[in-house]
């Protein structure tokens, strides 16, 4: 088994140079690489309307009146016993907002 030694002893050994471009060089050389590869990732590519990471459904946890959720609930009821699509709260939420992002120009 290897002997352990206290971290003091460990870090003593380096030169105050290194640390220094350790601890301050390496960030600003990356800072500035970051910054010219962010404008031409930017630069290059075309706006798009979905965000990378929601490239399927995601949770979207909201708070509505009692009012507006009794009533979607009991749409979603009453549209699954008559055989009507969409029957799923899920689905009448997403037309709802679908038409409404459209009408506003979101979409």
């Amino acid at each position: 088994m290897v002997e352990r030694r206290p971290l003091v002893e460990g870090i003593s050994g380096a030169k105050p140079e290194e640390e220094k471009e350790f601890v301050y060089g390496g960030q600003q050389q990356a800072a500035k690489s970051t910054e010219a590869n962010r404008a031409a990732t930017v630069n290059d590519q075309p706006p798009s309307r979905i965000l990378p990471q929601m490239a399927s459904r995601v949770p979207i946890t909201t708070r509505a009146r009692p009012e507006i959720a009794s009533a979607l609930k009991r749409a979603s009821l009453q549209r699954q016993l008559s055989g009507e699509q969409p029957f799923y709260v899920q689905e009448i939420l997403e037309e709802a907002l679908m038409a409404w992002l459209k009408s506003h120009g979101y979409l």
